[in-house]
């Protein structure tokens, strides 16, 4: 009786400075119920010991490969691991990260079954003691044909500002190689924002077939020191924005302008400058853009929210001192607490004066949900602002926050 031959699933880990978690990353990798696993770590230039603990369970399985570099970021450590990968499927997950035992087992069986060059799942957001599932925002099921079509339509942003339809990270999905690895070899290595998303949407392009399932078995570890937003300037960024909107632009450049895809990616890219800028612009020593309904020079302002964009729009308000910020508070603020950022509960609004509460997201689903909790408190509601781009403006401020003028980057 003839064995069937089980596929080759590579798994690429890119390490750097995770000594904490790194084992725990590989010990759920290779207790997978799928065995057939090559395991490819990259220790990308790691000064502390993450480098020797791989090396380690190289002697406890030998379906890993650990390859040690330069540091050269997380673009040039995936196309690392790419470069060496042989399996009929990739994968990817994030040394920080683990992973079910179940993982790659059901993802395998529905890639295979369904016939699809891609499986997106979703996954579980881990912080602290509490462990929070999150799905794709376009509906599971298999998509072909005009469904495809519609999916592609709605992948990158849903429409409204703003929600992917589908989650930008690599992590929780599994490609066929020969519809990833070329894409992910032509990434430029200068892109540090949005490396995931450079990936993911122009390979999922190239598919036929593509599955969407709720599977929560990939835990996203949300650390301490990630929950605390390290950036520099914007104004150091903007280099890096440009080269992501170019890369994917150019991936996108040959399917048909129905998929509305260029329209799909200025909204993207415009709200990651709007988080990363925390939505204020310099010209002149005057900041001169702030992506709200009303101007907030000189009034007294609460913040509502304490992720990237929340931590982003209070430091560069206070940097510029445009307003006085009066207070500063989120659903989680134990968990910011714990990173020593001094943010309250909401219910430090009611003895708190301002003018407005300015949300700090641009996700228009936490945006409806914030304001239906304020006006709940018996705020009201013109003194709530949330981001407000027009769809007819987004270019005009996309090319704003890029500082460049629009044929420069529009070129289309």
């Amino acid at each position: 009786m003839t064995v069937p031959c089980l596929p080759l699933i590579s798994v690429l880990v890119p390490v750097y400075n995770i000594e904490r978690y790194i084992g725990i990353c590989l010990e759920s990798i290779i207790k997978q119920k799928y065995k057939q696993l090559e395991i490819i770590v990259v220790d990308d230039g790691s000064t502390d010991r993450s480098g020797e603990i791989c090396d380690l369970y190289t002697q406890k399985d030998n379906r890993i490969k650990v390859i040690h570099k330069a540091n050269g970021g997380l673009v040039s450590a995936r196309k690392t691991a790419m470069q060496i990968a042989k399996g009929k499927y990739v994968g990817y997950v994030d040394g920080d990260d683990w992973i079910s035992p179940d993982y790659y087992s059901d993802l395998l069986l529905k890639i295979e079954d369904n016939g699809c060059d891609a499986v997106v799942a979703g996954f579980s957001r881990d912080l602290f003691d509490s462990s929070t599932p999150m799905s794709n925002v376009v509906p599971a099921g298999c998509y072909e044909g005009e469904k495809l079509g519609n999916l592609f339509s709605n992948m990158i942003s849903t429409g409204a500002f703003f929600r992917h339809g589908i989650t930008t990270y690599l992590w929780n999905k599994l490609f066929k190689r020969e519809v990833i690895e070329d894409i992910q070899l032509g990434i430029d290595d200068r892109i540090s924002i949005g490396e995931d998303g450079a990936v993911v949407y122009p390979a999922l392009l190239k598919c036929k077939r593509v599955l969407v399932t709720n599977n929560f078995s990939y835990h996203y570890r949300q650390r301490e020191d990630s929950m605390l937003k390290k950036s520099k300037p914007f104004e150091q960024e903007i280099s890096q924005l440009q080269i992501l909107y170019n890369q994917i632009d150019c991936a996108i450049d040959r399917y048909p302008s129905s998929l509305n895809l260029r329209q799909q990616l200025q909204k993207y890219v415009l709200s990651t400058c709007i988080i990363r800028s925390g939505g204020i612009v310099d010209s002149a020593g005057e900041t001169k853009y702030l992506p709200f309904e009303k101007d907030l020079k000189g009034k007294r302002v609460a913040i509502c929210g304490a992720g990237t964009f929340g931590q982003q729009l209070e430091k560069r308000l206070r940097e510029r001192n445009h307003c006085d910020i009066t207070a500063w508070v989120d659903y989680d603020y134990w968990e910011y607490r714990r990173c020593c950022l001094n943010v309250d509960p909401l219910e430090k609004l009611l003895e708190t004066k301002f003018d407005y509460i300015v949300l700090g997201t641009v996700d228009s689903q936490a945006t409806q949900s914030m304001r239906k909790r304020l006006i709940s408190m018996g705020i009201e509601s013109a003194k709530i602002l949330s981001i407000h781009t027009e769809d007819d403006k987004v270019e005009n401020a996309l090319s704003h926050f890029l500082r460049l003028d629009s044929q420069e980057i529009f070129n289309k």
